[in-house]
């Protein structure tokens, strides 16, 4: 019976303590992290864009072959497709930067009034790769290349464009991203009547380097003048965000 009393009477004390500590108002802590230390101080994100030229091509395209049959359809299409690599290679695309993205076999069919029911009016096979041209310059002519070489079975999806190394670009988007929430975090404190202190923390968030496609949508009947491509520009994005200690 005593020994049960003890074990009453310590539970009590024990309830009490958290009791207290809860009640205490201080600082809240998980473990030995205050989160309320992460609401002090100021808060902003910084944004950094950049504007970058690009320097790769890549082409989306392929060959589409239709025949009564599968092997006719198959049949034209490898012969249409063995045009079109030789074409890529021939102006200069390395084996390494042609690759298949879509390969289809599948029925052609229309709806029979009379037979109340789908009919199979032949076969189509598809056979789509990206192919990424590193000298800029050359997409008209890879383009008009492939076009004289598979005919009326080319299929031009459409052409996107991109940076190879962006390393250089991302640095100089962090220092305009910084330059920003430095803007914004002396502003606030301005605003706030407060001098602004030194970072306590730092995060890089999102980079958004995109890639540009336009859409080609060339079903190519025959050859036709050179085929002129514009890059143009693309736009680099990164964030940050940061937190300023307030001086006193």
């Amino acid at each position: 019976m005593k020994k049960f009393w003890l074990v009453a009477v310590s539970l009590v004390l024990m309830l009490a303590v958290v009791g207290f500590s809860g009640c205490t108002g201080g600082p809240t802590t998980i473990g030995t992290v205050d989160i309320n230390s992460q609401q002090s101080g100021i808060w902003v994100s910084g944004t950094g864009k950049v504007a970058v030229t690009p320097d790769i091509a890549t082409l989306s395209l392929g060959i589409e072959a239709q025949a009564d049959t599968v092997a006719e359809a198959q049949a034209q299409a490898a012969t249409a497709m063995e045009a079109l690599m030789t074409a890529l290679t021939d102006s200069g695309v390395a084996e390494k930067d042609i690759q298949t993205r879509h390969f289809s076999i599948y029925q052609v069919t229309r709806w029979d009034d009379y037979k109340d029911e789908q009919v199979v009016t032949g076969y189509r096979v598809t056979n789509m790769v990206t192919a990424k041209i590193r000298d800029i310059e050359q997409a008209g002519p890879v383009i008009d290349a492939v076009a004289a070489a598979s005919g009326d079975y080319t299929r031009i999806n459409n052409i996107s464009f991109s940076v190879e190394d962006p390393t250089a670009y991302y640095e100089e988007a962090r220092q305009v991203a910084m330059t920003d929430a430095k803007s914004k975090a002396g502003q606030l404190a301005d605003l706030a009547g407060v001098n602004l202190g030194k970072p306590t923390y730092i995060s890089e968030g999102n980079i958004s380097s995109p890639v540009v496609y336009r859409d080609a949508g060339m079903e190519m009947m025959a050859p036709a003048p050179t085929t002129p491509i514009s890059p143009g520009e693309i736009e680099l994005t990164l964030t940050v965000q940061v937190a300023y200690a307030i001086a006193d």
